[in-house]
This record gives structure tokens, C-alpha cells and sequence, in this order.
């Protein structure tokens, strides 16, 4: 995911997606948009967004919290990984930072398996506003996942804060 997050600080230039909506989230009360392609299915859950590309090569969720509930968000993404048979190796946990759209991003990255095999999986923390934080997870089938680099930057790309 590193290599894709500092890509998609270069491609902000890319054309849309075809066939894509852009979404802003929570609905209610937005704090950021994203434009992510029809065929990955985009829904809105209770704290964010979350969709898969169409062959299941890759998951993708982006939460919304604050200083409140960052904590629960965060504990929620991994319970939601383990609860799907993800197994991280935390002894390959790389971090970097980037920055998406005038927003400073971390990120974690770490190899690990799911029932199917090796998998890197991904988790970003950035912020669109003042005291709002956006919280990316990342789930990705080694071997699978790379056909879908070219969409997954440009996801990425397309992350801004609403307004």
C-alpha cells in the first residue's frame, strides 16, 4: 500500500473513473469525498465507506472519527481483519507518510494471510478537517491485487476533505 499512497500523491492528475460516483461521507454531516468505482460496490457503513474491487483481490474502507471514538475506530478495523481470518505479521510493519490533497497522511503497512494466502494489508490515518480523522484500511490478495493499482490510485487520489 506504501508504494500505492506516495503514487497517488503524484497522480492527482489522472482523469476520473469511468463509471464512478464521487461520495461524500458520513452522509448526514460530510467530512470528505472519495470517487471509487461503481463495480467495487461503494456503501456507506455507520462510520464511513467501504467497498471491494469486483474479483474480491482488494477491501477497502475509509472511517470517519474524532478524538472521541479514533480509538474505537481503530480497534474496530483490526477486530473487523481478524474477525475475516486476517493474520498480520507485525514484525513487517513498515510507516510513511505522504501527503493526499493538501492532507499529511501516516501509513502502516504489514504482510500477513487470509484462508486464501499471503495478503498486505494497510492502514492509513489522515485528517480532512480539524479534529476529524479519516482512517483508511487496507486488505489486498498478493498476486491479485496489482491489476487493480491504476483504480486503487486513483481512489486515493480523489480523497478530499468536503466542502
Amino acid at each position: 500500500m506504501k508504494k500505492l499512497i506516495i503514487a497517488a500523491a503524484f497522480a492527482a492528475f489522472l482523469p476520473v473513473m469511468a463509471q464512478a460516483e464521487t461520495l461524500e461521507f458520513p452522509s448526514d454531516d460530510p467530512v470528505a469525498s472519495v470517487t471509487i468505482p461503481d463495480n467495487w460496490g461503494p456503501k456507506e457503513t455507520e462510520t464511513g465507506i467501504d467497498a471491494q474491487s469486483e474479483d474480491s483481490a482488494i477491501y477497502l474502507s475509509i472511517d470517519v472519527a474524532d478524538e472521541k471514538t479514533s480509538d474505537k475506530i481503530i480497534d474496530e478495523a483490526f477486530a473487523f481483519l481478524q474477525k475475516n481470518g486476517v493474520t498480520i505479521d507485525e514484525k513487517t510493519q513498515k510507516e510513511s507518510e505522504a501527503e493526499i490533497n493538501g492532507m499529511k497522511m501516516k501509513t502502516f503497512d504489514w504482510d500477513g494471510s487470509d484462508k486464501e494466502g499471503p495478503v498486505n494489508i494497510g492502514v492509513a490515518v489522515l485528517s480532512p478537517s480539524e479534529g476529524k480523522l479519516l482512517l483508511i484500511t487496507y486488505w489486498g490478495t498478493k498476486g491479485k491485487q496489482d491489476a487493480h493499482d491504476d483504480e486503487l490510485i486513483a481512489i486515493i487520489s480523489s480523497l478530499k476533505p468536503a466542502g
